[in-house]
């Protein structure tokens, strides 16, 4: 990489850790104000949403109009090589029943590709002030600190898998640690990441929800694969289509140990 290209890469990247970061003290605004007669107060998520990812597209046009962004409830326009370019994949808010709730695992994520290379991925939790980013492929902070994945997991019953909200109804398990779900994809990444968790088991999930999250994962030495061990790559879900199998993030290597005590029923 070039020093101007290295140049560019960290002013995107001040960028986007200032605009989460922006956007995040938006999403308190509205943050505890959801109906407690309600058990997800539609209203209130809609309206903070819509805020949410209107500050977040201007801002981004305002400063980089030549820039697409890509995210949940935007226009869903197929991203074609050579054209656009740069290209920003957001979830305003990762966590929407959390926030509701008034439960602080939720944030805003938000990644960079470039002709479908990863150039960055962030993501915040306003209400903790956590903050995970990394450049892809080279370094992964949580708040400033420098963080690397431990090469080999031993599963035990401390150790922590993270799995999505039907994960009950849909598979068995031996895992000997906790299972835990915790309402929020881009936060299991980010504890994944951290070596907080030793794998999140993912499904029913857009590239919105899990692209910054990757480039986190990667950044400290993990992976995210296909439950059966095959390769995933993000690319291949660009058109904003769902993706279709279960997907294991965890330290690279780690993968058939930590599948091995999961089972569809």
């Amino acid at each position: 990489m070039s020093k101007k290209e290295n140049g560019e890469v960290h002013e995107f990247f001040e960028f986007a850790e200032s605009l989460v970061k922006q956007t995040g003290e938006l999403a308190l605004k509205y943050y505890g104000r959801g109906d407690p007669q309600f058990k997800f107060d539609e209203d209130l998520v809609t309206e903070a949403e819509l805020a949410i990812r209107e500050f977040l597209g201007t801002t981004i046009a305002e400063r980089y109009p030549e820039h697409h962004l890509l995210g949940e409830g935007d226009d869903q326009t197929a991203y074609r090589h050579g054209e656009r370019g740069f290209q920003w994949i957001a979830d305003p808010m990762d966590g929407s029943a959390n926030y509701q709730a008034g439960i602080p695992i939720w944030g805003v994520s938000l990644a960079l590709f470039k002709n479908f290379w990863p150039i960055l991925g962030i993501f915040y939790m306003p209400v903790t002030g956590d903050i995970y980013k990394a450049l892809a492929g080279r370094q992964l902070w949580v708040n400033d600190k420098t963080i690397t994945l431990e090469p080999e997991v031993i599963a035990n019953n401390e150790s922590v898998l993270l799995t999505y909200s039907r994960f009950h109804n849909e598979f068995g398990s031996t895992f000997p640690g906790k299972i835990r779900n915790l309402g929020c994809t881009a936060a299991h990444l980010g504890y994944v990441a951290s070596s907080r968790a030793e794998a999140a088991l993912l499904k029913y999930v857009h590239i919105w929800d899990i692209a910054a999250g990757l480039i986190l994962v990667e950044a400290a030495g993990g992976e995210i694969r296909y439950l059966d061990g095959g390769k995933f790559h993000l690319n291949d879900y660009l058109e904003s289509q769902k993706v279709d199998k279960p997907l294991l993030a965890a330290p690279a290597g780690e993968h058939t140990m930590i599948s091995q005590y999961l089972q569809l029923l």
